[in-house]
């Protein structure tokens, strides 16, 4: 009876992960914002620089992410879920009746609805992840990535949406921001009001989930690949239905494979985890191993401390204060003091948030390079892009045992095609370049967003995620405001001494390659200071997740 009441509450979790996953498909609407910048600027009368401050009020949401994690800790919950999905209806509600004029709105209340519109999106990412990490502690890696990959195909299941219906009406894409989130909140209602309880994970258990992870990364994989090359058929309403209706059929198959996979009892393959051991270990009652572990993270060796201690003063500021082993848990006062945390956020700053910027520009982009009929296309290859980098962040969980490398090496790596893609769009303009740039930024962009939730919590401490990522992503409205002022500058500067100059009363207009010109080597410039700060940022940490990797060697001969 015992083991079938655990054999339900596994199935059970994996169920509350599918939720998880519907949650983040349905509510990355941030990343539609290009296909109705353009509508909402003219109906404002407005400048680019206005514009850009809408944007970073969106993105400013982000900010007050804290808030939802400090939500939890007092409501359910389906309170904290419907919070965020009545924050987007109220935001986003408002803008698309102001955008077909049936209300007025003062510049200053726009602002204010699309903070509480980023808000939105912010607190329900947190929600995500705390379900992810609550019911999956061995494998939270992979749950975080699978989950927060599908953030990535927001754009692209939008834009389908927005096709079956009305393919000539942007500002559909409003109106879908504000509903669809309270749909969806309610369709996922009753797997989280009825969360299974936390149950003791064995190694025949992390074996298992490890199996279906795989499953579920190849169906990901799948979904994502029929997003991207079905979507160029999406333009009339019959086909854009016919392909909706398959892209949400895998979706409800992300949610029942689990359950057939149980049912079957066939899980002959495994692939575990970098983690997997570490929680196993902690939960296990064998007093030797804890003691092992703690001398791990307290000092790697005492023949090595011994031998050091004569030359610490002349250690580099690469070496000092080096975190020796991983989860070890920081609070708010540690974490702003640790050097890893700072080049950790410059990275991610200069990295990251940069190709967030680039995608809150597209619309503007592509305008000024003659592209404008390809907005939709572009916004969904950036989205899908984003969806594969997210998904390859689980990369390091899967080739763990077959190559050891350090996830901030991974996360290094993946920023290269940042500086690469920027220098492209600078020296060509044509629609090539911008689709191929376009997907290279949604590729990195994405692998930094969902490896950096495992990052932070390997790093600082699993306990503290919620407050700490929190911390990491106040980054992201900052670079908003900065690299969006640039891009702002340099576009609207180049309006007004441009021959193909626009003006609609306040609202000014850019044709040509110079409108971006300059800020793209700035981004290209930008990009490789966030290169090179990841690079230090592996070197630093390099040394903790070879110790883990040691401890979880000789863990595996010990047992």
């Amino acid at each position: 009876m015992n083991g079938k009441y655990t054999m339900v509450g596994e199935s059970r979790k994996w169920v509350v992960l599918g939720a998880s996953i519907w949650v983040q498909a349905f509510t990355g609407t941030n990343f539609d914002f290009s296909s109705y910048s353009s509508d909402l600027k003219s109906v404002l009368e407005i400048t680019q620089l206005q514009l850009n401050y809408l944007s970073v009020a969106s993105d400013m949401g982000k900010a007050f992410g804290w808030c939802s994690g400090l939500s939890l800790l007092h409501f359910p919950f389906w309170v904290v879920l419907f919070i965020a999905a009545f924050m987007g209806l109220f935001g986003y509600g408002f803008q698309w009746l102001l955008i077909h004029r049936f209300i007025t709105l003062p510049y200053s209340l726009v602002f204010f609805l699309c903070l509480i519109a980023g808000c939105s999106i912010s607190w329900f990412n947190t929600i995500c992840y705390v379900l992810c990490i609550r019911h999956f502690p061995t494998n939270r890696s992979l749950a975080l990535s699978l989950s927060v990959s599908f953030n990535g195909v927001s754009a692209a299941l939008y834009t389908l949406i927005a096709n079956a219906i009305n393919s000539n009406d942007d500002t559909l894409y409003l109106l879908l921001n504000a509903i669809l989130p309270v749909l969806i909140s309610l369709l996922v209602l009753l797997p989280i009001l009825h969360q299974p309880k936390p149950q003791p994970h064995s190694i025949d258990t992390i074996k298992h989930d490890s199996s279906i992870f795989l499953c579920l990364n190849i169906l990901a994989l799948v979904t994502g690949l029929y997003l991207i090359f079905l979507y160029s058929f999406s333009y009339t309403l019959a086909t854009a239905r016919v392909i909706l209706v398959g892209a949400i059929l895998l979706l409800v198959l992300l949610i029942f494979v689990p359950s057939l996979i149980y049912s079957m009892k066939s899980s002959s393959f495994s692939l575990p985890t970098s983690f997997s051991f570490f929680y196993s270990i902690l939960t296990r009652d064998d007093p030797d191993d804890k003691e092992l572990y703690q001398e791990l993270i307290t000092i790697e060796d005492s023949a090595e401390s011994k031998s050091a201690q004569s030359t610490r003063e002349k250690k580099s500021l690469l070496e000092r204060e080096q975190l020796t082993m991983l989860g070890e848990e920081h609070s708010i006062k540690l974490l702003v003091r640790r050097w890893d945390f700072w080049l950790y956020y410059i990275a991610y700053f200069c990295g990251g948030t940069i190709g967030l910027a680039y995608s809150n520009n597209l619309g503007q982009i592509s305008q000024s390079l003659g592209h404008y009929s390809h907005i939709s296309s572009l916004v969904t290859l950036y989205s899908t892009c984003s969806f594969f980098g997210r998904l390859l962040a689980a990369a390091p969980d899967f080739l763990n045992r077959r190559m050891h490398f350090a996830r901030t090496g991974w996360f290094a790596a993946a920023l290269v095609p940042t500086p690469i893609a920027f220098i492209l769009l600078a020296i060509s303009g044509s629609g090539a370049a911008l689709h191929i740039g376009t997907a290279l930024i949604g590729l990195s962009s994405g692998f930094v967003f969902s490896a950096a939730v495992s990052i932070t919590s390997e790093l600082f401490g699993p306990n503290n995620v919620g407050v700490n990522h929190n911390i990491l992503i106040t980054n992201i409205p900052l670079g908003s405001c900065l690299y969006g002022l640039l891009a702002a500058l340099v576009y609207d500067s180049n309006a007004i001494n441009s021959t193909h100059e626009i003006w609609l009363q306040e609202m000014s207009m850019c044709i040509g390659r110079n409108c971006y010109l300059q800020t793209f080597i700035w981004w290209s410039c930008i990009s490789m200071v966030g290169l090179v700060s990841s690079f230090f940022f592996f070197l630093r940490t390099k040394q903790a997740y070879d110790n883990f990797e040691k401890y979880d060697n000789s863990n595996n001969i010990a047992t």
